[in-house]
């Protein structure tokens, strides 16, 4: 499928960039084969969207709330009316499968429509006051312009658990999506502006970071940036916005653990490990990559996880009952085989590797799912992968796998199987990461679930339900003398 050139949103209108210069999108299924282009944005043609989002942050911060509400409420519709094409772009631009291109449609969808739901709801309190005469308010307003940084793992879902939030509390928003996978956020664009955004509200940038540099950060009436995206990265910005009182919300790395109890239910437990691990080719920021497995049961545990990867089937999203895609691009396929292989340099076990076959093992970025067999000392315990890869290890107690969950620089999600009351709310207790699942897997958080890691893994602003808002907001104290 050929989409041509999708344009960005700059104050109402879509427009290419400047110089006409564009990027070039390609499917990751396939050798390299361009799909699409995007305009390639300059600082120039970044500074045009945001003193168009100067003006749109005034117009929306004085629109009613039910009438903001009514716009995410229409782009719940539409994005479920046009379903099939946006799963198709998905699976096209990056990857997925036709199964999980779809859920995160629906996902989509029901994260406007929860934030346009908001618009009923109360926007501050009244407050009681001591002086005679005198009432006083706790009222809650915009923040103004705010810069969203989205991922490529997610390319629709993302922007849409940031844009929810951001719109309905009044904001106007930049968004930055990847660079790889810019085109299903440029329909998500095209999207909100039908469902009746006025002009400045929304402003998309695409653009290569060699020709961006700074740009996205300079604008003096910045107040809020989100990012999502890796540790490194998201560290960089929180160095370079300090000082600037500009709020800075980071949802990064993870390299999140699954525990596995001698009273597990194991017919429970693998397949939802397995999916945790290897859905979406192990490309989720909560995907499972550590197992830890008490050792009565490991190796019954190591004979079913085994079992299950080597019958895995990986190919092209649109291939029926395909259970994994391809990863990104051909840079990350490589850094990923990079990873498993100085793993085993180091003396790592290779309990299974599903081989590549069919398409899959002709062309395309397509990575072997493997379960390892390591210890603590190696460096892929450690290391986010961000690939489809499972390294298990063996503990004697629940003293020593909380232990091991801890013994991380990230803090995302984690999880624990057992069939004991006291051991599941220890663990719930004493696991040092922002999401935490009992008998459930490290991935699948609903979108009024609050979410946000601890350590490097994040910031203090958690996205999605009510704690969102929070992010989005400020808060104003007022006392009215009425006589």
């Amino acid at each position: 499928m050929e989409y041509g050139l999708l344009k960005n949103l700059v104050n109402g209108e879509f427009v290419t960039a400047a110089s006409g210069d564009e990027i070039p999108v390609y499917n990751p299924a396939t050798a390299r084969e361009q799909v699409g282009s995007v305009p390639a944005m300059s600082s120039q043609d970044v500074a045009e969207v945001f003193a168009a989002a100067k003006g749109g942050a005034k117009t929306w911060k004085k629109t009613n709330q039910l009438a903001r509400g009514r716009v995410l409420l229409n782009a719940a519709n539409i994005i479920r009316s046009r379903r099939e094409e946006l799963v198709e772009l998905i699976v096209t631009e990056m990857g997925k499968t036709r199964s999980e291109a779809a859920g995160e449609v629906g996902k989509t969808a029901e994260f406007f429509e929860y934030y346009g739901g908001m618009a009923r709801d109360t926007y501050g309190d009244f407050l009681a006051d001591a002086r005679p005469g005198t009432f006083a308010a706790r009222i809650v307003e915009p923040l103004g312009v705010v810069l969203l940084i989205t991922p490529w793992n997610d390319p629709l879902l993302t922007p849409a658990r940031k844009l929810g939030p951001a719109l309905i509390a009044g904001n106007a928003v930049v968004v930055k999506p990847a660079t790889v996978t810019p085109m299903i956020t440029l329909r998500l664009a095209e999207i909100l502006h039908e469902a009746g955004l006025p002009a400045g509200v929304l402003g998309t940038v695409t653009g290569r970071g060699s020709d961006l540099g700074d740009a996205l950060f300079e604008f003096e009436g910045l107040r809020a940036v989100s990012f999502t995206g890796s540790t490194a990265v998201g560290k960089g910005i929180q160095t370079k916005l300090a000082g600037r009182g500009i709020r800075v919300q980071t949802e990064m790395g993870g390299k999140n653990a699954a525990v596995v109890m001698d009273d597990a239910d194991l017919n429970m437990a693998v397949p939802t490990i397995v999916a945790g691990a290897f859905a979406q080719a192990g490309q989720r920021c909560t995907a499972t990559s550590r197992l830890i497995v008490q050792k009565g049961i490991a190796a019954d545990v190591r004979r079913r996880i085994a079992e299950a990867v080597r019958e895995l089937r990986v190919a092209p999203g649109f291939t029926e009952k395909a259970d994994l895609g391809p990863v990104i691009d051909d840079g990350a396929q490589n850094t990923i085989r990079g990873h498993i292989e100085h793993a085993i340099g180091q003396g790592v076990e290779v309990i299974a590797r599903r081989e590549l076959e069919g398409p899959a093992a002709q062309v395309g970025a397509f990575v072997e799912p493997t379960f390892l067999g390591v210890t603590p000392e190696h460096d892929i315990w450690r290391e986010e992968v961000f690939g489809p890869v499972l390294g298990m290890v063996e503990v004697s107690s629940l003293d020593e796998a909380i232990e091991a969950v801890n013994d991380s620089l990230y803090g995302l999600s984690s999880a624990i199987f057992t069939s004991n009351l006291a051991d599941a709310f220890r663990f719930l207790e004493e696991a040092d990461t922002g999401q935490v699942s009992i008998n459930q897997p490290t991935t699948g958080w609903d979108i009024h679930h609050p979410f946000g890691g601890f350590k490097d893994s994040g910031s203090a602003f958690k996205e999605q339900g009510r704690d969102a808002l929070e992010f989005y907001t400020r808060v104003k104290a007022a006392a009215v003398r009425t006589h």
